[in-house]
């Protein structure tokens, strides 16, 4: 089948063209009902109106094309054949609707004249495009509330434009100045001027729509009928407008309201538990600064609605650089990297906070990605070195490597100065991401030793003696761990499938006897064989 050049419908030369095509929906949305209204607009702009009319009507056509030629999914794949698109856009409502919009109604000029561009309100059908166009720009900006904002009242200024030009036309047909509901007299030189006539005719809409100022009272059982279906559309207004802005406004505030409740929660509990005074405002200070430098979203929150590919790839993005600095990862393959990238958890230190003190067991190692630590000795005041960006520590305790003389304890007490983000990878997160890559375990033990041999925290005879016999115990305990869990698993699965074994048979039963014949007999009803044939089995009567 023939293979044509088709627009990916989520690509951006598709968001291109619905910018394009909006452009004259909107203009015909919003100036054939004013110029069908105000007589003036149509006479002394009518070279203009030709040229917006027809270069509208040729992008039109030109849409019809492109949808002829916007590609669909069939089983995750783009369609690109050329018959199909067509046959498939030709099947659906929206052609019928562009078909509608695009028949050459401006004929009937030649019988009516030139004043009735109402002729071209067949143009309105092509308003799908207008809303497909606000939706994917919803989807794209990064300031979602005020996009939907912002439309809310173009939506309500073009509902109040077209109920002002209806105005206007109703006091044309009933007479300009003929009551005080109406227009006022076009006679006098003030209201004659185009320009009043829309603005005042706007006004009235506005204040009529919104219920919110004094308007003339209708005199004719006309105006009345006219000025009650505004009441009603004007409620719907204003009921429309508060909800969507409520809504916009808990949208906004949603963040703040979830971060707030945390906050609230935590300062109950220590008031409850009766924590010290400066314990709390070191808390408080700690969330502050939290929610000042929007660091108070949980990456793993809000990333758990995407699939395991896409989260690997936000997290290769934001995180891999900084693993890549520490050494002993450097090196390393880039299947295990992912799965350590994944692993890293951000946390915040507030200033005077002990990352760890010399003596804990290591657990963690940490990343530096903004802020300063200062190793520090016992007394937490003399600094020895400080630590900032890109710096890291304790990589070599989570390897837990044999010969070490500092074994898996820290060797240094490391304070916060300041405010610190810091990445933070578990001991046992290291561990679970290296039973997948062997070879990447032994790297990453070689390079701990050629560490400590260089610091001089390497014992060789420690190292070269093999196995730890403590090692292979836990292991084999372990390993026998893991068999009793088996054993408890495979039991239970025997005994369900016993169960549902024993249900079967009963069904069965229960099916036979449902289908066994009513004149025969039960087995507990059977003919015991030493029983003559003649008692058991009597002769029929006629």
């Amino acid at each position: 089948k023939k293979e044509i050049y088709v627009i990916d419908p989520a690509g951006n030369m598709y968001y291109n063209w619905l910018l394009c095509i909006t452009i004259p929906v909107m203009y015909n949305w919003t100036m054939i009902i004013a110029r069908a209204c105000f007589e003036e607009l149509q006479h002394d702009y009518l070279e203009w109106w030709y040229i917006f009319d027809y270069l509208s009507d040729f992008i039109y056509i030109a849409d019809m094309f492109v949808r002829t030629r916007t590609g669909y999914l069939e089983q995750g794949l783009l369609v690109r054949d050329e018959e199909k698109l067509r046959e498939t856009y030709k099947k659906t409502l929206q052609f019928r609707l562009d078909l509608l919009s695009i028949v050459p109604t401006d004929l009937l000029f030649f019988y009516f004249g030139l004043n009735y561009p109402e002729l071209r309100l067949n143009r309105l059908f092509r308003a799908a495009r207008l809303f497909e166009f606000f939706q994917r720009t919803e989807t794209r900006t990064n300031y979602p509330n005020i996009f939907r904002i912002s439309n809310l009242v173009m939506y309500i200024v073009i509902i109040i434009h077209w109920n002002a030009c209806v105005y206007f036309s109703i006091s044309k047909a009933i007479g300009f100045g003929a009551d005080t509901w109406v227009y006022p007299d076009i006679s006098i030189p003030e209201f004659a001027r185009l320009a009043r006539k829309y603005v005042y005719s706007l006004y009235w809409s506005t204040l009529t729509l919104t219920t919110i100022g004094e308007t003339p009272p209708p005199v004719q059982d006309s105006e009345y009928v006219f000025v009650v279906v505004d009441f009603l559309v004007g409620v719907l207004i204003f009921a429309t407008i508060v909800g969507n802005v409520g809504s916009m406004i808990s949208n906004m505030n949603a963040a703040r309201a979830d971060f707030q409740g945390r906050i609230d929660a935590i300062k109950q509990y220590m008031h409850f538990r009766k924590v010290s005074k400066d314990l709390e405002k070191r808390v408080i200070k700690w969330f502050d600064y939290l929610w000042t430098n929007k660091k108070a979203v949980d990456e793993r929150e809000v990333l758990k609605y995407l699939p395991d590919k896409l989260r690997a790839e936000i997290a290769i993005n934001v995180h891999l650089d900084t693993l890549k600095k520490v050494r002993i990862f450097a090196d390393c393959e880039a299947g295990l990297l992912i799965e350590l990238v994944l692993k890293l958890r951000p946390q915040v230190y507030s200033p005077g906070d002990y990352i760890c003190r010399k003596g804990d067991i290591g657990r963690e190692m940490y990343i530096i990605k903004e802020g300063k630590l200062a190793v520090v000795a016992d007394d937490g005041i003399t600094q020895f070195v400080v630590l900032s960006d890109g710096s890291y520590f304790g990589e070599i305790s989570i390897l837990n490597i044999k010969g070490s003389r500092a074994g898996n304890r820290r060797t240094a007490n490391i304070k916060s100065i300041g405010y610190s983000d810091l990445f933070c990878l578990s001991k046992d997160d290291l561990m679970e991401a290296l039973t997948e890559y062997p070879d990447a375990k032994s790297l990453l033990e070689e390079k701990g030793k050629q560490i400590l041999m260089k610091d001089g925290l390497l014992d060789l005879e420690l190292a070269s003696a093999g196995a730890d016999p403590k090692d292979l115990e836990e292991k084999v305990v372990r390993m026998e761990g893991a068999i009793d869990n088996l054993q408890t698993k495979f039991a239970r699965l025997l005994a369900g499938y016993d169960a549902a074994q024993q249900k079967l048979k009963q069904r069965v039963t229960k099916i036979e006897k449902k289908l066994k014949p009513a004149d025969e007999p039960e087995f507990s009803e059977l003919v015991d064989p030493t029983t003559p044939k003649s008692e058991a089995d009597p002769a029929p009567k006629d």
